[in-house]
């Protein structure tokens, strides 16, 4: 049996080849278009001695260059390695290096660490750019392939690299199996967009929420999205009234943004139908505040790049509950498990484990990471979470995240919903520092409002009225911002 992630393209581009897709401004593409251009890359690639099967790295942002290359790698029947457009050169060696690539595809805004990390792996490079010798573009214009390469359920589609909170970072090996059936089958069971529909496509399309819920589930279901290269609450307004966006998906920091940016009330998002949050647990105060002010409910899901990324999510026809991941999503099984591994019972935390369609076939050239991760046929994500009475599950932190103050377990982001529910503070983050007496110490660091004179002493005075003594936050400190990764989510790890 073959199958091929490509086909979700190729379909659409069968069946209603003259409508937009890919919106960037003013410059659009049709499926039609699409599919050609990345017919023509199959083309360039198969000419450059990249045989199928072989890894090709995209180091993009969020323009039409990325969907051309990411289809044109599918059609050539090749592994794509999306890369973070941010890493050093001695990172994108790394990626490289550690993935087995055989090329790379670089934007010019990024060419400079792109060509430095290839060269040192020995990896060469097509520039992204709009003309010229060995360009994407070239590549686009080739003769196009007349067909996808038969490909397998099981072989790798994607390798997408985990943040590597710790040690480094390591790639998930997503087959076309569970990137066609979380994109194609998940995300439309879920919310019921069509092609009428159109997504902001806010989220780095090099990440794995971006790229299964916006970019691949709208080419599926033959729907377009808007593309905004780098996130600004601003840009992303201006862009949700241009091109009447219903579908808008992001991480907590961007709702967050949205909601307090100055010339909000000014953009009409009359057309705004559904927002998917995701990447991090949203606090609940921001969820409510967002809600009230344009009227759409936010339904929250849980995934991870190791699970393509849908585990979870709040569905449209049972009750919706703030602070909730919401439900196993089709053809997938969730469970919380001890350090035993042995179920707990519904209302005690543990580890979330996960089994279905969408689990990884393991970390790229890491038989024991894999063995650890996957060990009696579930994946073991590192998150404590809770299973509530009617089967719905809740999120309480990072396992690598809590902090054991004195013996006792601090959930961190129990910590910062309390914070965000203070009228002064505009982000919070709450991290474990060492201790003498206690082990750790509870550690808050905040952003206020520009116009507040809250001080710490206040601050802690008000977090012990609300949480458990051994809870609240002993040490707080202010700061201008919170260190970001390139979907918004707030860096512990540059915290400690």
């Amino acid at each position: 049996m073959h199958m091929n992630l490509g086909s979700i393209l190729q379909a659409s581009a069968d069946t209603r080849p003259d409508k937009v897709v890919v919106r960037l401004n003013d410059s659009t593409l049709t499926f039609r278009e699409l599919d050609r251009a990345a017919r023509g890359v199959a083309t360039g690639l198969l000419e450059r001695g990249i045989a199928p099967g072989d890894k090709v790295a995209l180091m993009i942002p969020n323009l039409p260059d990325f969907s051309v290359a990411y289809f044109g790698i599918l059609y050539a029947g090749c592994t794509v390695v999306p890369l973070n457009v941010l890493l050093s050169t001695p990172e994108v060696t790394y990626h490289l290096e550690d993935s087995g690539t055989k090329l790379l595809v670089a934007h010019p805004l990024f060419e400079a660490p792109a060509r430095q990390g290839a060269d040192a792996a020995g990896v060469p490079v097509v520039i992204a750019a709009p003309e010229g010798a060995d360009s994407l573009a070239e590549m686009a214009l080739a003769e196009p392939v007349s067909a996808l390469h038969p490909t397998d359920p099981t072989d790798t589609a994607v390798v997408l690299y985990t943040s590597g909170t710790t040690g480094k970072p390591k790639g998930a090996e997503l087959t076309h199996s569970n990137l066609l059936l979380n994109c194609a089958v998940v995300v439309p069971k879920l919310i019921p967009t069509g092609a009428d529909d159109v997504a902001l496509a806010s989220l780095p399309l090099f990440h794995s929420f971006g790229q299964t819920c916006i970019q691949n589930a709208f080419i599926a279901h033959g729907g377009s999205f808007s593309l905004l290269p780098r996130f600004s609450p601003e840009e992303a307004l201006e862009i949700m009234q241009r091109d009447k966006v219903t579908l808008f998906a992001g991480v907590p920091t961007m709702y967050f943004a949205l909601l307090h940016h100055p010339t909000a009330d000014r953009y009409d998002l009359s057309s705004l139908r559904f927002c998917m949050a995701g990447g991090a647990p949203m606090p609940v105060e921001v969820m409510k505040a967002f809600e009230a002010k344009y009227g759409v409910d936010i339904l929250e899901g849980y995934g991870l790049s190791e699970t393509s990324p849908v585990a979870s999510f709040n569905m449209l026809d049972r009750p919706r509950k703030p602070g909730s991941i919401g439900f196993p999503v089709w053809g997938v099984e969730m469970c919380i498990l001890d350090e035993n591994d042995a179920p707990v019972p519904d209302g005690e935390p543990g580890e979330i484990c996960i089994r279905g369609h969408n689990v990884m076939k393991g970390y790229l050239g890491r038989p024991d990471a894999t063995k650890e991760s996957l060990r009696g046929g579930w994946f073991h994500s590192g998150d404590i979470g809770i299973r509530d009475s009617d089967g719905s599950y809740r999120i309480v932190d990072r396992k690598k995240d809590m902090i054991i103050r004195g013996g006792f377990n601090v959930y961190p982001r129990e910590i910062e919903e309390v914070l965000y529910g203070h009228d002064d503070i505009l982000e919070a983050a709450v991290i474990g520092v060492p201790h003498d007496r206690h082990g750790e110490e509870v550690k808050a660091i905040v952003v206020k409002k520009p116009e507040s004179s809250l001080d710490a002493d206040s601050l802690k005075a008000w977090c012990k009225q609300r949480l458990a003594a051994y809870k609240y936050p002993r040490i707080i400190e202010f700061s201008k911002e919170l260190p970001k990764g390139p979907t918004g989510k707030i860096l512990k790890r540059e915290l400690r």
